[in-house]
């Protein structure tokens, strides 16, 4: 069984950033000192001919309690970052980039103050909103080339949430 634990950016470093605000990020005034700029909190790749950073809205419908995870993919032509719109916690599943190893799943909860950006080639389950169906502004890449792996876990692991 996995844990659900808080997501900090020392906590998360290995698969991505964490996007959120906060006293410790660059961060400055702009527009004539209406507002502060939280400055360069994700960088967003691309690898291949041809490839662009692209913006959607994902909208994710919470899985059944208690949620197994059955399967991660990864995107190996770049990031892919997810920041939420919605006021809804949600499950961050993350796993080393490399040869997907389940003994090395770690499970986040992250608040809706909170977004991710996944490193290109970090292994990943998709958004896992939680109490109800959640949008998500999505950056990632567009362009030719395979950029999502998928792996099925033939034996699903099921995620503990304590709130």
């Amino acid at each position: 069984m996995m844990q659900a634990k808080p997501l900090t950016q020392e906590a998360f470093s290995a698969f991505g950033d964490v996007i959120e605000v906060s006293d410790n990020n660059e961060h400055f005034a702009i527009n004539q000192g209406y507002t502060t700029r939280h400055h360069k909190l994700a960088a967003v790749e691309t690898i291949g001919d041809g490839a662009q950073g692209i913006i959607s809205i994902f909208r994710s419908t919470p899985l059944a309690l208690p949620i197994k995870i059955g399967m991660m993919e990864r995107h190996p032509q770049g990031s892919q970052a997810f920041m939420p719109l919605s006021d809804n916690p949600y499950l961050v599943v993350v796993a080393p980039k490399g040869e997907l190893d389940l003994r090395k799943i770690e499970v986040f909860l992250a608040q809706s103050h909170q977004g991710v950006n996944y490193h290109t080639g970090t292994w990943h389950h998709f958004c896992l909103a939680l109490n109800e169906v959640s949008d998500f502004l999505v950056v990632d890449r567009c362009g030719a080339g395979n950029n999502c792996d998928e792996v099925t876990i033939e034996e699903p692991q099921q995620i503990t949430i304590e709130f």
